[in-house]
């Protein structure tokens, strides 16, 4: 414990509030609620801890308080501050990740699409969410590949198979209403009659040799009855609601959610995390942060020890707890989903924590750090004879890939390697600088010594107070060794945990550079000839494929066709470019 840290104690309040613990770069590694600030804090410096909090606390440089006036406003401060900075030591399920759902328009054209919404619009009826995202949107494409054959909704051949269905006919209110309720049949589970038509037209496609045909219908079908299975667990049709609940062991959370839609249960999501806090109040904590990024269902059921009050008021929907009936049954399934998972993974957990643990001890051996390795960056360049040269950042924090912060960039030196290296690394840490962002423990570089002398230019000519290493290759461009900022050889033992993490960044920094590398060549060579047409942009080329398909289609089509889905003028100019004959010399 420093002397900053030691004096904030003392002087810490007994009221409640939140805790800010920060690294010596700054940085916000925890975020922490608490009834009584000053014996909550002090707890962390004192005794013994698990694996977990005990590395957050040999982080700690510095930390701040807030006060609040009850514990509830600092139960709602907390999810803020984590929502804000997204503290590393905290439980985060803020990814970008969400369920989709399916909506369809309660007006107009009953077209199905996929989406997934933050707020539900009144505008349309959804259903989901669905975790297998391709399931849904080949659901979708199923049923807008369909139309209403009376009271039934039948797949329709020739739209599946072209995956453009031309019939224009226009279709009265009546009809549209009646075909709109035959989709919602389908999503609600009513399947039957639209898979045995399915069914009869796979064997039939199969039957006159059209295995193509025969392979799409099967894949609707895989979807239609994914989306539309039916569980153990059954619900009454109109019931709407989740279910979360946990198990803990030795210092390691796992959370379980449930999702029931249409009385029938869909789907889990589940997280294992190392957790510092009370586990009811990490999945408090959890269930706040999952659904920023998920429509909020009319009720969600909790575990008794979860303040079921104070989460409603946070999420703005009906918190209960379950004590009894089909939902206490389906809550106690979610416990024993949630243990069983724990058991499951806790021991190969603990092994890949303590394989990053040692790995990066070694590391600091290696290098001669004082101080425990927290953040490394690796860099590596990519080209082909000059061309596209391109740059890439993976960002490993505590052993682990922290893709949030991987970064890629466009150069401008050509199959200069050394040159670029200087480029990429002057753009990194000119910015970092510029912009106060958090500075690596270590950076390393994917070469040998003319790539590491770069990276010493750019040290010095931006006075960062950094390591920098190289990653050195054998002769057959495997993971070989370091080599530190004197140029010097460092060896490592190939079955140590060092020389897997050094093989796993080295591989991960390759694949992304390539990986970017690839796309901008695929992006070259696919330039549409849809590009050369005046007002034709990535917009209106996007409505022209979902109208249409393919360019096969489009070139089929006439002007009034085209016309349909855009200007006229550039639908004559695009008709004419798609249709010149090449081979005649007075078509240009």
């Amino acid at each position: 414990m420093n002397k900053t840290v030691a004096e904030k104690l003392e002087m810490l309040p007994t009221d409640p509030g939140c805790y800010l613990m920060k690294n010596k770069q700054n940085e916000i590694i925890y975020v922490g609620k608490a009834k009584n600030l000053k014996n909550r804090v002090s707890s962390y410096f004192t005794g013994a801890h698990d694996h977990k909090t005990t590395k957050m606390v040999s982080n700690i440089h510095d930390f701040e308080f807030i006060i609040t006036s009850t514990e509830k406003e600092s139960l709602i401060l907390e999810i803020n501050l984590i929502k804000e900075h997204r503290p590393r030591f905290n439980i985060l399920f803020m990814d970008d990740k969400s369920y989709p759902y399916l909506k369809i328009s309660k007006t107009g054209k009953p077209e199905v699409m996929v989406a997934r919404d933050r707020k539900q619009s009144p505008k349309f009826t959804y259903f989901g969410p669905y975790p297998d995202a391709t399931a849904a949107r080949e659901m979708a494409r199923l049923l807008n590949e369909s139309s209403p054959q009376g009271s039934v909704l039948l797949p329709n051949r020739d739209a599946i198979y072209s995956q453009f269905n031309r019939t224009q006919k226009e279709y009265t209110e009546e009809e549209l209403e009646t075909w709109r309720q035959n989709v919602v049949s389908v999503l609600n589970g009513n399947i039957k009659d639209f898979t045995d038509v399915l069914e009869k037209k796979m064997i039939q496609a199969s039957e006159n040799l059209e295995f193509e045909l025969a392979q799409t219908y099967k894949d609707r079908l895989d979807a239609l009855r994914y989306i539309s299975d039916k569980q153990q667990v059954q619900f009454a049709k109109n019931e709407n609601f989740d279910l979360f609940h946990y198990a803990y062991y030795q210092g390691y959370i796992a959370i379980v959610g449930l999702f029931v839609r249409a009385g029938r249960l869909l789907e889990r999501t589940m997280a294992i995390e190392p957790c510092m806090e009370e586990p009811d109040e990490a999945l408090f904590s959890f269930i706040a942060q999952f659904y920023e990024n998920q429509p909020v269902p009319k009720i969600i059921y909790v575990p008794e020890a979860l303040n079921a009050e104070d989460l409603q008021d946070i999420l703005g929907t009906e918190v209960k707890h379950a004590l009894r009936g089909k939902k206490r049954t389906l809550l106690d399934i979610t416990q024993r989903n949630a243990k069983q998972q724990i058991t499951e993974q806790f021991t190969l957990l603990k092994k890949r924590q303590d394989f990053r643990d040692d790995a990066l001890l070694e590391l600091q051996n290696v290098l001669g750090f004082k101080d425990s390795i927290h953040r490394i960056e690796i860099f590596d360049n990519s080209h082909i004879s000059g061309s596209y040269a391109v740059s890439a950042c993976v960002v490993f924090d505590d052993g682990e890939p922290n893709k949030s912060q991987y970064r890629r960039y466009r150069l401008h030196q050509g199959n200069d390697d050394v040159a670029s290296m200087k480029e990429v690394l002057y753009r990194r840490y000119f910015r970092i600088l510029k912009e106060g962002k958090v500075m690596p423990d270590l950076i390393c570089v994917d070469g040998g010594k003319g790539q590491l002398g770069a990276a010493l230019e750019i040290k010095e000519m931006l006075d960062l107070d950094v390591t920098i290493c190289g990653l050195v290759k054998d002769d057959r461009h495997r993971t070989h060794a370091l080599m530190n900022e004197n140029m010097e050889i460092m060896n490592v033992d190939e079955r140590s945990p060092l020389f897997g993490l050094l093989v796993q960044m080295q591989d991960e920094v390759h694949r992304f550079v390539i990986s970017y590398h690839k796309l901008l060549r695929k992006k070259a060579m696919t330039k549409s000839i849809l590009d050369e047409v005046a007002g034709l942009g990535p917009t209106r080329q996007k409505k022209l494929f979902k109208e249409f398909g393919n360019l096969k289609n489009i070139k089929e089509a006439s002007v009034e066709e085209l016309s349909r889905v855009v200007p006229k003028e550039v639908a004559e100019e695009l008709y004419d470019i798609l249709n010149i004959d090449w081979g005649n010399k007075n078509a240009y």
